[in-house]
């Protein structure tokens, strides 16, 4: 990565097949938008292309990277080219901040948790994963490497919490057997998808797994899924309807 990302991931190049593999899971959302309470003015920080803003609040959205903001829906507000490290408004500006997915891409995460309650009134929502569950995937079988990088990424689950409030609370977040949000869990029963390498692209872990160990992994699951091992083995998740992995939500009160 050069000294020019905003984080540790290059979505200019890499960032493109978002909007479309990446859309919002409704039953998720609804947890998200559960936890914004009555707020009605949030702040979106680490926007991307719009995913889990809700429809019924104002929001102003804060994302650093052009690929994304070009990414979002005419339906969305236009965001604002900042980071979550420096936000540029006053403090308690809004009623709510959350940021999804997006806490472990930031360069200095405890700053930018530090931001997002200096400038909210009420809750901070973060919608993130915890790195030691990583494994109950799985998909760690297959490539332990994206595991290893994963949890180098996502911040301590209780860091979280000591920056965005004096009271916390953090939820599990079943992930649905059809969830539509294409990150690494979601493909839990469906394990085909790995194979895609465009599912792959809008998984940024898999840009810190090497050519050759995503090369083994994708055909030892091919070679498994065409032997049948991969069913003889995992096969009760093609038909368990939830998967509690390592989604959290997590809601900080000032």
């Amino acid at each position: 990565m050069t000294g020019t990302l905003a984080g540790d991931f290059d979505y200019e190049t890499h960032g493109h097949g978002y909007a479309t593999v990446r859309r919002p899971d409704p039953r998720i959302a609804a947890r998200v938008h559960a936890a914004l309470g009555d707020a009605r003015t949030v702040i979106n920080v680490g926007a991307g292309a719009g995913s889990y803003e809700p429809a019924d609040r104002y929001v102003t959205a804060i994302e650093p990277s052009a690929a994304m903001r070009a990414q979002r829906p005419a339906s969305a507000v236009p965001a604002i080219d900042a980071t979550a490290e420096r936000l540029p408004f006053d403090d308690n500006s809004f009623d709510a901040a959350m940021a999804t997915v997006t806490v472990h891409q930031w360069s200095d995460t405890a700053q930018g948790l530090r931001e997002l309650r200096r400038v909210a009134r009420g809750p901070v929502v973060v919608l993130t994963f915890d790195g030691d569950a990583l494994d109950l995937l799985w998909l760690a079988r297959y490539v332990p490497e994206l595991v290893a990088a994963e949890r180098r990424r996502y911040p301590a689950i209780d860091a979280i919490r000591e920056l965005i409030g004096t009271t916390t609370q953090v939820q599990p977040v079943p992930i649905p057997i059809d969830c539509v949000d294409g990150f690494t869990e979601a493909y839990y029963a469906r394990p085909e998808q790995f194979l895609d390498p465009q599912v792959r692209a809008a998984q940024s872990a898999w840009g810190f797994v090497d050519e050759d160990a995503t090369t083994r992994a994708v055909t030892n699951l091919r070679r498994d899924l065409d032997s049948g091992a991969w069913d003889a083995s995992y096969g009760t998740f093609r038909n368990q309807p939830e998967f509690v992995g390592s989604l959290r939500l997590i809601v900080g009160h000032p």
